[in-house]
């Protein structure tokens, strides 16, 4: 095995593929990159059984093969190497690395021993790539991080017509986000629950390639977008409705802006102790916001022009990480809050498109 690449398409090509790496296993070689040098170019795998990515590259390939290589030792290195070609090859039990007057050996580990690539599922419709990336990033921050459960811990997307709707939540938010897509058939709703985190992997590089294409079976769903393509095995069971959850009828309505609402949040935050939320309280008669966090001596408070509508005053509070996460995902500048009152749902929107739902907290002081 031997071929020459450049630098940055080989940094590049590594770690997209070094996402599938998981951080500790006791399956050694779930720790390796397997590099295929065919002509005219060179294809980086990696897997860890629930996941397992494919990237192309461009290459100058004098001999085709394969070899397997712990993967984080070579993320490093292509790190550190110089930038213009760099010349690879396999020499017995060692891969060599040259580049720029600077050389590296990797041993490497038994090919035999490392999974193989699942059949990518069948072809179910295409998306645009950058659309479907940053819906991805908006509803992912609602997403759970309790393993435990691992349905919470999940995107689940709905492929209904032309119609693709991503939701996440973690119990205590739930975020939507609706988006075109052109399926390849008509057919029956489907809805695909994901590991938000490896959705988030695989959206990211794919955001730049134009058109990104789904597959689908019973248990895995894949993503391919320009040289790129992860298979993901899909999460089991499904979450719950939020149709109920988002009936705000009787709620008193607030608008702001949206980037100075984040804006004021973010700077009375810093005075809040550790559980201690934001508070958000609205005036009809003069058309303000008043932003405050802390208590007693160590309080901040900021005013913002804002509208109400549905009562004359409305008051309610929120965890400040939830709600600059919240904030943070739109990018609408009109913040829309419908409000129900101290301790209960408020559900935040740009448009129907992309909407937020928070537990408030019950404490007004």
């Amino acid at each position: 095995m031997e071929f020459r690449i450049e630098r940055g398409s080989l940094a590049e090509a590594v770690a997209r593929a070094a996402r599938t790496l998981p951080a500790r296993t006791p399956v050694p070689v779930l720790g390796g990159l397997l590099l295929s040098a065919d002509t005219g170019r060179l294809t980086i795998s990696g897997s860890d059984f629930e996941t397992h990515a494919r990237v192309e590259a461009d290459a100058e390939t004098a001999d085709g093969g394969q070899v397997l290589v712990l993967g984080r030792r070579l993320l490093d290195i292509c790190r550190v190497l110089p930038d213009g070609p760099v010349s690879c090859a396999l020499e017995g039990t060692r891969f060599t690395m040259q580049a720029g007057g600077t050389g590296f050996g990797l041993s490497t580990l038994p090919r035999e021993e490392y999974p193989a690539a699942p059949a990518p599922p069948p072809p179910y419709g295409e998306v645009d790539a950058a659309a479907f990336a940053a819906a991805v990033g908006q509803v992912a921050v609602a997403a759970g991080r309790d393993e435990t459960l691992p349905v919470l811990t999940g995107v689940q997307l709905r492929l209904d017509g032309d119609e693709m709707t991503l939701s996440a939540s973690d119990r205590y938010r739930y975020a939507v986000r609706r988006l075109e897509w052109r399926p390849a058939a008509d057919g029956e709703p489907v809805e695909v629950l994901v590991p938000a985190r490896r959705l988030l992997d695989a959206a990211r590089p794919a955001g730049r390639s134009g058109t990104l294409r789904i597959g689908l079976d019973a248990s895995l769903v894949s993503f391919e977008g320009g040289r790129t393509e992860t298979v993901l095995r899909r999460l089991e069971g499904r979450l719950p409705g939020y149709r109920t959850l988002f009936d705000m009828a009787g709620a008193a309505v607030a608008e702001v802006g949206r980037a100075e609402l984040a804006e004021a949040v973010r700077r009375v935050a810093v005075v809040a102790e550790a559980n201690s939320p934001v508070r958000l309280d609205f005036t009809a008669g003069d058309g303000s916001a008043r932003v405050r966090a802390g208590y007693g001596d160590d309080m901040a408070v900021q005013r913002l022009p804002a509208r109400l509508s549905g009562a004359e005053e409305a008051g309610v509070a929120f965890n400040p990480a939830y709600l600059l996460d919240a904030l943070n995902s739109f990018e609408g500048a009109e913040l829309r809050l419908e409000l129900l009152g101290a301790g209960q749902r408020a559900l935040l929107s740009c448009g129907r498109a992309h909407q937020h739902l928070l537990m408030s907290v019950r404490q007004l002081v």
